[in-house]
């Protein structure tokens, strides 16, 4: 029997130097989304992407467009080389919904890049007005994470996987929140090396730039079911799906929910995750052991995922 396969797309931290390097010069329909982005894009992509550096691929500004022109590359890739792949539904985390947007049809990719790049600027350009600073919190149960954010006066931004929730907000408040961590019943709590407080009250100037942006925005019903960060559940309407786009910029990422959606409400049989690291499939496992997942990345795993879904 055909499994039925949703698509994942990563998030704003996944990016690596040298993604998408290979890709180009093994799949004329990958190069020609980076050329693409390349020429729509103020400054080229591809050379950061591929040759770094580091410092300067990490920048929000740059991250997210080469996550998303990468996460749509690799999706051409692998349907250039089995012309009758579909899918099923499609979530992404954080930045990744964008991408799994466009991947649905939802918009198509220069529009989908626009707003990307749009969304970009607008949360480097909240960073660098604010202090802020994120944490992981390890161990604590959901209930509990809420309580220490109340206490600390900062936001849950992030719900990954059961035991791993993010904190978010000012630089001192999360250094509060750290220090809180154990009295709320975490193992551990550890701040992460970021630009800014993402998905938290401090990217308020982001949202309301992001939300102008996406009401100028044609946009139509996705072909599959795309699951929503800020609810986890399916969107359809152009209506809903502007609101969660510009929600999720300052509301929590409910990855695990997304995930037990699609596996429970969709009865997804099996994810593909579409870009660098394979940070979505450990989630995923902690999330549901035992799911079959696949990540691609670059043409090994790429040419790996084949040989699997030809034989499926």
């Amino acid at each position: 029997m055909t499994p039925k396969i949703a698509l994942l797309f990563a998030g704003q931290g996944a990016q690596t130097v040298g993604m998408g390097k290979d890709l180009v010069a093994a799949s004329p329909a990958a190069a020609a989304l980076f050329a693409q982005a390349d020429a729509q894009l103020a400054s080229p992509l591809s050379p950061i992407a591929f040759e770094g550096p580091a410092e300067e691929l990490t920048k929000t500004a740059v991250a997210q467009p080469a996550l998303y022109v990468h996460g749509l590359a690799l999706l051409a890739a692998l349907r250039e080389r089995l012309p009758a792949f579909t899918f099923q539904a499609a979530a992404g985390l954080s930045l990744g919904e964008f991408t799994a947007h466009a991947a649905a049809g939802t918009f198509d990719f220069a529009t989908g890049l626009g707003l990307v790049d749009k969304r970009a600027r607008a949360m480097q350009d909240a960073c660098d007005e604010t202090n802020g600073g994120m944490a992981a919190i390890i161990g604590a149960d959901e209930n509990a994470a809420r309580d220490l954010a109340a206490a600390a006066e900062v936001d849950v931004a992030n719900l990954n996987s059961p035991g791993q929730i993010v904190l978010s907000g000012e630089a001192s408040k999360i250094a509060i929140a750290v220090g809180l961590a154990k009295e709320f019943g975490a193992r551990k709590a550890v701040e992460l090396t970021v630009a800014g407080a993402f998905h938290s009250r401090l990217m308020e100037s982001a949202y309301q730039r992001l939300k102008v942006a996406l009401d100028e925005t044609a946009i139509v019903a996705p072909g599959v079911p795309v699951v929503c960060n800020v609810d986890a559940r399916a969107v359809h309407t152009p209506e809903e799906i502007r609101r969660t786009l510009a929600d999720q910029v300052t509301g929590s990422v409910r990855w695990t929910e997304s995930i037990e959606y699609l596996l429970d409400h969709e009865k997804i049989d099996l994810f593909i995750e579409l870009g660098p690291g394979g940070v979505l499939a450990g989630l995923v496992g902690r999330i549901r052991k035992g799911t079959p997942i696949l990540s691609i990345s670059n043409v090994a795993t790429l040419d790996g995922a084949v040989a699997t879904l030809s034989a499926a």
